[in-house]
């Protein structure tokens, strides 16, 4: 099991690895894969590829290529996918519930019904779970999500002009601290560190490791150094560069290199 092919499920461009067994699959093919959730239907956007090394992680598996009759029943899921956010979102009102539904998907075999939604704070949402399972006839997974899904989810474009990095690549929301934003200098204001989202930035984490480690070759500003047999006090630090800049005790400012 050294091969893999990137799928993508959903309307994002993230991408989940399948292995595709003796399928040799081209970009933009459509295939019904087997998930945690049941089976998915998809599309192909990393043709199968092969790996030097043996996978030691399991991967689902790509169950078969498309026919006409899946594409048929995927356009009917999603219909009445459609649908069932309508109706759960009356339910939800008629039961004065605070929680906001942002979509519901039925799981290609129609094994689940899956509906995502936002809510300040926890919700009994167990009756509303039992009236849409009586309705559906299904099993029913209400699944809450946070801000930074919900942008995942809708999509956009950053700050930078490029497609939100949550839309586009990333499957994780890892932690990122304002820390990460004073270690690479960026002014502390809500309309540059902030994401679409209202939470901070997710691309601050990017580089984070490099200005750490770029860093430890430089000193804190307002230390005293010595320069040549000089004393001075380390007024600014350019991290990228690995540059420092020092007053002299005679009000002479001059520029250091880190690396020395």
């Amino acid at each position: 099991m050294n091969k893999l092919v990137g799928v993508s499920l959903g309307d994002n461009d993230s991408v989940t690895y399948f292995y595709p067994g003796e399928y040799k699959l081209k970009r933009n093919v459509t295939v019904i894969v087997q998930t945690d959730k049941g089976l998915q239907f998809g599309k192909v956007v990393i043709p199968t590829m092969e790996l030097e090394k043996k996978l030691k992680q399991r991967y689902n598996k790509v169950i078969r290529i498309a026919s006409k009759q899946d594409f048929s029943q995927h356009h009917s899921n999603q219909k009445e996918s459609k649908e069932a956010l309508k109706t759960c979102k009356k339910i939800v009102k008629d039961m004065n519930l605070d929680m906001q539904i942002m979509d519901a998907n039925f799981t290609f075999d129609r094994s689940q019904l899956i509906f995502r939604f936002l809510s300040d704070g926890r919700v009994d949402f167990r009756e509303l779970a039992k009236e849409l399972a009586n309705k559906y006839k299904t099993r029913i997974e209400l699944r809450q999500i946070g801000v930074r899904d919900k942008a995942k989810a809708v999509g956009g474009c950053g700050m930078c002009g490029r497609q939100l990095c949550c839309s586009r690549f990333s499957d994780d929301f890892s932690a990122v601290s304002i820390n990460m934003a004073k270690n690479q200098n960026i002014a502390l204001n809500p309309n540059k560190i902030n994401g679409v989202c209202g939470r901070l930035l997710c691309c601050l984490r990017y580089e984070d490791e490099i200005y750490k480690e770029n860093r430890r070759c430089l000193p804190k500003i307002n230390t005293t150094v010595d320069i040549k047999g000089n004393k001075g006090k380390v007024i600014e630090v350019d991290v990228v560069n690995q540059k420092y800049k020092v007053e002299l005790t005679d009000g002479t400012v001059i520029t250091e290199d880190g690396n020395n």
